[in-house]
């Protein structure tokens, strides 16, 4: 459709308005440079043009201001080369933790202090497009559809407007100590099985730990029938949390204290499962690729699988995306969509994974020989491929606290099922019915 535009070129105005597809707006936001203080996206004074061209123009004198956390560094500073040494723009790499990338956009964007680019978790989009903090990703909109696995396209748009440039997704999987197990469980009745010959408590001798008190982690039991929210996590009325199928997983996740795990929810720590696995003796342990290479540095023979199904249903995983985002107060908003889209490539995302061993969102970058050939990603892989994402609306805060109080009842102290789940959905049905007021 550009190349097809820009042939309208010497046609009059008028002329160009019927070559185009109907819905100029998101090409006229994507060629608008702004004063500080202005979001990009609410001016219309400037004729759509350079969205006909087939890049993207970045404003003259433009310089970017990236956040992202001090662990990304190795990427971000390679990027960052890269993308200077081709187009000649000066960018900033600015250490800012993901988690609160967010709240300091929502204080210092609208006053001129935020990065022109920044990460965010998906979950964080929903109140941040609410607050008016991003631009939507409108210029390269087909190619980031084109170039992703559609569940991460999924997850970082919000009320139907793609506003994220994937750059990699996470969740977590299955590790499992070779030498321990040679091949890991498919279903959680065979983790029980196994952990019958195994578990021996007084040396610290587990089958399978999880953060069984942290919802993120124990989401695949409730999941198994259950749901958070309807309309793929959109639709906050309807919440699936104490339908049947969520009442029989919590069900079946208390019966695994006495079976598994022995050990209070909040026994069961990070450091606790970390410290076990790298010992040798936890044989198999439910975390993320952030721990990967500290299961390498400590020597440990292992694989990476998907989780074990629960009551003949696949495990299925909160999963998130993380994505750069152009702030809707940058001075630079053609530059910023350009560096964003730039870093988020396929050749970017394989970069990344070199530097960083993250997942990457992009298609081609999954199939390419380095990472095939790489087992520990595959797994991942294999578990992403039945993730959900996490909710990204505002709602989704009301969530946490209340069902996670739910399974620790569950698991400390034996509650019924239907009674803590029903008692959680009706303090998240109260939290969020005080959103807005």
């Amino acid at each position: 459709m550009k190349k097809v535009l820009s042939l309208c070129l010497v046609g009059l105005m008028l002329v160009l308005a019927a070559c185009g597809n109907g819905n100029n707006a998101s090409s006229n936001t994507a060629n608008n440079a702004t004063t500080p203080a202005t979001p990009a996206n609410t001016s219309t004074e400037t004729p759509a043009t350079e969205a006909e061209e087939e890049e993207i123009t970045p404003e003259e004198g433009a310089k970017l201001v990236v956040w992202e956390s001090q662990d990304q560094r190795p990427f971000v500073e390679a990027i960052i080369k890269e993308f200077t040494d081709k187009y000649g723009i000066e960018v900033v790499f600015e250490e800012v933790g993901s988690p609160e990338q967010a709240n300091r956009l929502n204080t210092d964007g609208a006053a001129g202090l935020g990065a022109d680019v920044v990460v965010m978790a998906h979950d964080n989009l929903g109140k941040s497009v609410e607050a008016g903090l991003v631009l939507p990703n409108d210029f390269y909109e087909q190619e980031t559809r084109d170039e992703n696995m559609q569940i991460a396209v999924d997850a970082v748009t919000y009320d139907g407007v793609l506003y994220g440039y994937p750059k990699s997704v996470e969740t977590y999987a299955l590790f499992y100590n070779k030498d321990i197990i040679a091949t890991p469980p498919t279903t959680f009745d065979e983790v029980v099985e196994f952990a019958q010959g195994y578990n021996d408590v007084a040396n610290n001798k587990y089958a399978l730990m999880w953060e069984v008190g942290n919802f993120y982690f124990s989401y695949p039991f409730v999941a198994a029938g259950g749901y958070v929210f309807g309309d793929n996590g959109r639709d906050a009325s309807d919440i699936g949390l104490n339908n049947e199928g969520a009442i029989a997983g919590l069900t079946y996740y208390g019966s695994l204290k006495d079976k598994i795990l022995p050990m209070n929810s909040g026994d069961v720590t990070y450091d606790i499962k970390m410290g076990f696995f790298t010992g040798g003796t936890l044989a198999m342990d439910i975390n993320g690729p952030w721990t990967i290479a500290q299961y390498r540095d400590a020597g440990i023979n292992f694989g990476v699988a998907p989780i074990p199904a629960i009551n003949g249903q696949p495990a299925k995983s909160f999963s998130g995306v993380k994505a750069w985002y152009v702030n809707s107060f940058s001075q630079y908003p053609n530059a910023a969509r350009l560096f964003a889209r730039f870093a988020s490539t396929k050749e970017a995302q394989v970069l990344q994974y070199e530097k960083l061993g993250s997942l990457p969102s992009n298609i081609e970058a999954g199939n390419d020989p380095l990472i095939q050939q790489d087992e520990v990603t595959q797994g991942f892989l294999a578990q992403f491929a039945n993730s959900e994402p996490m909710p990204s609306i505002p709602e989704m805060g009301n969530v946490w606290s209340p069902i996670a109080a739910a399974f620790s009842d569950v698991w400390n102290s034996g509650k019924d099922a239907k009674e803590a789940l029903d008692n959680a959905v009706q303090q998240i049905k109260d939290a969020n019915a005080n959103i807005g007021k």
